[in-house]
């Protein structure tokens, strides 16, 4: 089969799920993930035969889309802040509004002043790693609460050679986490259980809902815990960053008054939904 016929082939299959830019991304990334070829190559060589081999791994792609497996979990791996990370079913695949939260960090955090950072909930590593490598001095700690993300996350860590000492907590039964910190972090779950109906399939079906949901009885269930651990473990004039259920955004604000934090900012995400907050202690 030739490039241009599995192209044709993949928008035939998925087109009743996905928009067509989407499948147009999905064939780029494969490509570039089993071939090696650019979307310029594609370009240049649309008839170029696929060996038995290539065919066999891109069908095998192509069925896995079918039943709505994310491509990141297909391939094995993402990008999210200029850092390469391997992903499993295991963690939460990385969304371009926590790369927001994590820029703005970096932007408000100052060196030498940040000289302790905790991330709580990392999954997948990528917050703690992209904070490590913008401070390479300070001493980064990330917590899970999940076995097997915090395996993950130390080969994500060691694959982009930054030091994080990784912590397996669950912050909402141990707050014992030593010593205090010039900045914590952390994207927890914040979906509702009763949202899962507005959710595609690819998520619902295939990310770990341990990382997504609380319950619509306590939906700042994370958001008491951290804040009341944050307001105990932060130096001085310390930073707290959250990432958002755009739903709550001044439930958590008024959250964070009431734990005597100050200089809070509720920020909107690049699709105008109120999704971070900076406090200070």
């Amino acid at each position: 089969m030739e490039l241009i016929s599995f192209k044709k082939e993949m928008h035939a299959q998925l087109t009743e799920s996905y928009p067509k830019n989407e499948i147009d991304s999905f064939f780029y990334r494969l490509l570039d993930h089993h071939l090696g070829m650019s979307k310029m190559d594609c370009a240049l060589h649309p008839n170029r035969r696929l060996s038995i081999s290539q065919l066999n791994e891109l069908m095998s792609a192509l069925t896995q889309l079918q039943k709505h497996i994310p491509l990141q979990y297909i391939i094995g791996q993402t990008s999210f802040q200029g850092s390469f990370l391997h992903v499993t079913p295991s963690v939460l695949i990385p969304r371009p509004e926590t790369e927001e939260l994590v820029a703005w960090a970096i932007d408000s955090a100052q060196s030498p002043s940040v000289q302790r950072i905790l991330d709580i909930g990392t999954g997948s590593g990528c917050i703690a790693i992209s904070l490590a490598k913008a401070f390479p001095e300070a001493d980064t700690t990330a917590i899970d609460v999940s076995k097997s993300a915090l395996k993950l996350a130390k080969q994500n860590a060691v694959q982009n050679q930054v030091i994080v000492d990784f912590q397996c907590v669950n912050i909402l039964e141990n707050q014992s986490v030593a010593d205090s910190y010039d900045l914590i972090i952390s994207n927890p779950p914040y979906v509702t259980f009763s949202e899962k109906k507005q959710m595609n399939a690819n998520v619902l079906d295939h990310e770990p809902h341990r990382a997504l949901f609380v319950p619509d009885s306590n939906p700042l269930l994370f958001y008491n815990a951290i804040g009341s651990f944050a307001s105990q473990h932060l130096s001085d004039n310390g930073l707290l960053f959250f990432e958002i259920n755009e739903q709550y955004g001044k439930s958590v604000v008024t959250l964070l008054k009431d734990l005597k934090f100050h200089d809070i900012e509720l920020r909107k995400d690049f699709r105008g939904k109120d999704r971070m907050i900076r406090a200070k202690k």
